[in-house]
């Protein structure tokens, strides 16, 4: 097959153009914003200045069998736009649909596209995660956008025939991860006791950037992928607690934990109007990935202890140039 792969110099887009680069399975054009990109030797770079409505793709997609868009307005912590559904809009939704578009019209026979679990919501009650066929209810700019995208992506399967694969992807984690991971590993590694010792009846599913690009790699041919929303995890669900014992223990460190009740770190997370991080480090996120693995006979194949110690060793490397 000859591959279109977006946002090939971000954390996912990376990752799998050097995987297909490795297998050799595959002829892969990248599309990258820089002239200056590194990219493996097998790799065909196009220069695509943005993701919009106006961008032409024909150049890029020039005898292409499957696109893989993993390019976006990422979610961001510091959001500065007055508007920012309006640009999480622009980009996710608006030069989404026209990528998909330009796509169809060039004879593409497959189209796969790296949504969100924000599309699903926001938090779960421990023991009911989230399954691919429950009803979306995103919660923020980003959510939206990206159930705005996939909408749009499936009404256009119907109108033009290009078959649409979207998969939502947890928390993904791998060697150079960044923002609140990278955080932890960082406080974890120089031994800083965390009050984080009591937040242990949470649940939250996570993926190894290993494993999802495996299922990318799947969605790729598989049949059974067509005109379908998959879930993808490790398979494996910890509490916040554990995921920095399970982390620490992959940095070779002591997790210096402190055992301080989770409602106490809520209340207090109220009074600083930090709500979302308390959320984020008491609160349940599970996913349900049976359907990916009925429909597509797809089990993640990196156990997490093995990807957390990957991480923690690409961390700890990078950490030694400084």
């Amino acid at each position: 097959m000859h591959l279109l792969v977006t946002g090939a110099t971000g954390f996912v887009g990376n990752a799998l153009i050097s995987t297909l680069a490795s297998e050799k399975k595959h002829v892969v054009r990248a599309c990258v914003r820089r002239a200056d990109a590194v990219l493996p030797t097998n790799v065909e770079a196009v220069m695509m200045a943005d993701l919009s409505v106006e961008t032409d793709w024909h150049e890029a997609l020039g005898h292409i069998d499957a696109v893989v868009h993993t390019a976006a307005r990422v979610h961001v912590m510091d959001e500065t736009s007055s508007d920012p559904l309006s640009e999480f809009r622009r980009v996710n939704v608006a030069g989404t649909l026209n990528l998909a578009r330009q796509a169809a019209a060039a004879g593409v026979r497959r189209f796969i596209f790296v949504s969100s679990i924000k599309v699903n919501g926001e938090r779960t009650t421990p023991g009911r995660p989230y399954t691919a066929d429950d009803v979306p209810q995103p919660q923020d700019p980003y959510g939206v956008s990206k159930h705005e995208a996939e909408q749009g992506l499936l009404s256009l399967a119907q109108e033009t025939g290009i078959e649409v694969v979207i998969i939502r992807p947890v928390l993904v984690y791998g060697p150079g991860v960044k923002a609140n991971f990278q955080s932890m590993m960082r406080w974890l590694d120089k031994g800083v006791p965390l009050p984080l010792g009591g937040i242990n009846t949470n649940r939250r599913s996570m993926v190894a950037l290993d494993n999802l690009v495996d299922l990318i790699v799947t969605c790729l041919e598989h049949p059974d992928a067509m005109n379908q929303v998959f879930l993808v995890s490790d398979g494996e669900d910890l509490s916040t607690t554990g995921l920095l014992q399970r982390t620490a223990k992959a940095l070779q460190k002591p997790a210096r934990l402190l055992p301080v009740p989770a409602w106490i770190l809520s209340t207090v997370a109220r009074m600083l109007g930090k709500e979302n991080v308390a959320q984020r480090l008491c609160g349940s996120l599970q996913v349900d990935i049976g359907k990916t693995s009925s429909l597509l006979g797809w089990r993640p194949p990196v156990k997490m202890d093995a990807a957390l110690r990957a991480t923690a060793k690409a961390f700890q490397a990078k950490q030694e140039q400084r």
